[in-house]
Formats: structure tokens, C-alpha cells, sequence
């Protein structure tokens, strides 16, 4: 049985609000948490040392999340992790989102409750991925 502390979660948003925050409540659940302030950053933390599940902000100045996580996915030496997409929009592109590979998306604002029992359930799906194998 893993607990959280076995898990590292890099959250991804350029407002240092929202990273403190969303790093205060994973690290409260128990999760080793990683922060980057763009994409940039995020991709290079990812290639240096990948994290078991990414929290990803869609809207981002320089480079926004779906082609961050475009850039994750088609890198072949990185093994595969699970992306949860964090936006405010109501009308997401869904497609857009899933058609690259990321998980599942949470709304802003975010419910903490909502948010921790999704990051439990794919980090859970994909350690027994794992093991499976």
C-alpha cells in the first residue's frame, strides 16, 4: 500500500498564489511537491527528475499547459506520468486536452476535496499500472 509520501507532484501555474496554495494543501495530505513558475521550468524539472503525477495550469504567459504537456508526451525518454489540467474555463477544450494525453481537468476554482481524491485516484491507477507490468 503506498502512501503519499511516496508520490512527488510538480504543480505548474504562474501565479505564486496558486502555487502556494495548491503546495500547502498537497503537502498537508502528505505529498513531496515540486513547484515551477512556467512552462520552461516545468520541463526542464520533468527531464531532470520526472514526478509521479504533474499539476498543470492551462493558462500560462510564455508557453501554456497543452503544449507543455505536448512537449512531456513526445519526449520518449520520460516515462510516462499522469497530467491533471487546472483551468477556469467552463467551455474547455476537452478534446484538445485529452487528445494529448492528460488525464483529467479540474476547474478554478478549485474544491481541495475534488482535487486531493483525483490526485489519489491516478496516482493509485498508475502504480498498479506499474506493477502490473
Amino acid at each position: 500500500m503506498c502512501t503519499p509520501s511516496d508520490f512527488r507532484i510538480l504543480v505548474v501555474d504562474d501565479i505564486d498564489d496558486n502555487l502556494f496554495l495548491l503546495q500547502t494543501v498537497l503537502e498537508t495530505e502528505g505529498y513531496a511537491v515540486d513547484t515551477a513558475g512556467n512552462g520552461g521550468t516545468a520541463l526542464a524539472k520533468v527531464e531532470s527528475s520526472p514526478p509521479d503525477l504533474i499539476l498543470m495550469d492551462v493558462m500560462m504567459p510564455d508557453m501554456n499547459g497543452y503544449e507543455v504537456t505536448r512537449q512531456i508526451r513526445q519526449n520518449p525518454a520520460l516515462p510516462f506520468m499522469p497530467i491533471l489540467m487546472v483551468t477556469a474555463y467552463d467551455t474547455i477544450n476537452t478534446g484538445q486536452g485529452l487528445a494529448l494525453g492528460s488525464h483529467n481537468f479540474i476547474r478554478k476554482p478549485i474544491e481541495f476535496d475534488q482535487l486531493l481524491t483525483k490526485v489519489a485516484t491516478l496516482l493509485e491507477e498508475c502504480h498498479h499500472h506499474d506493477s502490473a507490468s
